[in-house]
């Protein structure tokens, strides 16, 4: 079999995901600094979209951001350069860029778009991934050294899985899970039904659903209201079969409560591609408990994210320039 020169891609968040930013809130339309180093692939994106990039200046009018490391230095560039009037993150979430945000809540301007959707399907591709790998019992299978006659593992097939999140990665997994059969309970701040959902429930009811769960996978944003959104509280609300996966951030777990409950056979099993703290320093005891599959942030590679942040950078420009049909606006209030 001949196999494709050019393999398939994954798909980002298109247009029709956008919002349309009113004309009395829209930016004003000027030259782009791509920032803190121009880098050529994104430098493109721009320009694929209309924009002009240059070097930054009393001109400047929007920014695309691509370091989570120098928050610091962005705060200090939109202080020394107050007309900027949109800046594009880099990455979905934007707990990182906190405290550059939280001057600007409520605001209308500058705009803030994110890449949130953006990366959907090479996460979920991970937590589906991680959850077939704990169900088949793979944490002990890896580290075997002899053959085994103990029949373990589970089949994803049947199961009740919950899903605490509704954004992009959460509506991927949802796809992901169509073959399998599952009965799925979406966790979100409002009841709206998700399509792919058995049932949608409220945040505040996250306690109901987790006693009958087998799998539970965490897609939330991470913001004030969630941190520790999962601790010894909630892993004794679980069944002692149940695993646990976090592909959203690791503040949203309580890392002692989670190396406690896996120690205790409290719930079978975990994968994280998240830690609090990252990275998970050496000798920690997670990397020590049982039944854990850790990821090291991988779930989404540079190799993979950067034609998808490169497409939401053009659609975005192309939005600046002209419509203000926006993709992954961040409400400055809420911290996502």
């Amino acid at each position: 079999m001949t196999m494709p020169s050019n393999p398939p891609q994954h798909r980002s968040v298109t247009a029709r995901d956008a919002d349309v930013v009113p004309d009395a809130s829209r930016p004003t339309p000027g030259p782009i600094a791509v920032l803190p180093r121009a880098n050529p692939v994104f430098v493109d994106a721009v320009e694929a979209g209309g924009g002009e990039v240059a070097e930054l200046s009393a001109e400047t009018r929007g920014v695309v951001w691509l370091s989570l490391s120098g928050a610091q230095d962005l705060t200090d560039i939109l202080a020394r350069y107050p007309q900027i009037e949109w800046v594009q993150l880099p990455w979905a979430g934007v707990d990182g860029f906190a405290e550059v945000l939280r001057p600007f809540a409520g605001t209308d301007l500058p705009l803030w778009t994110s890449a949130k959707g953006a990366y959907a399907q090479p996460v979920a591709e991970h937590a589906l991934a991680l959850t077939l790998g704990l169900l088949r019992v793979f944490p002990t299978r890896v580290r075997a050294t002899s053959w085994s006659t103990i029949p373990e593992g589970r089949s994803l097939y049947g199961l009740s899985v919950v899903v605490v999140g509704a954004g992009g990665i959460a509506i991927e997994f949802l796809r992901l899970l169509e073959p399998f059969g599952a009965t799925v309970t979406v966790v979100r701040r409002s009841s709206d039904h998700l399509e792919g959902a058995d049932r949608t429930i409220t945040a505040d009811r996250l306690h109901t659903v987790l006693p009958r769960a087998d799998v539970v996978v965490i897609a939330a944003a991470l913001t004030e209201g969630t941190r520790h959104l999962f601790g010894a509280e909630q892993f004794d609300l679980m069944k002692d079969d149940a695993v646990l996966v976090n592909i959203a951030r690791g503040g949203l777990v309580d890392t002692d409560a989670l190396a406690d409950a896996l120690e205790r056979g409290t719930i079978a099993g975990a994968g994280i591609d998240v830690t609090d703290p990252e990275p998970l320093p050496d000798g920690h005891r997670l990397w020590n408990a049982p039944n854990l599959i850790i990821t090291p942030h991988s779930a989404d590679t540079p190799d993979m994210t950067a034609p998808l942040l490169a497409e939401r950078i053009t659609a975005n420009t192309e939005a600046f320039l002209d419509d203000g049909r926006f993709i992954g606006i961040v409400d400055t209030t809420a911290g996502y």
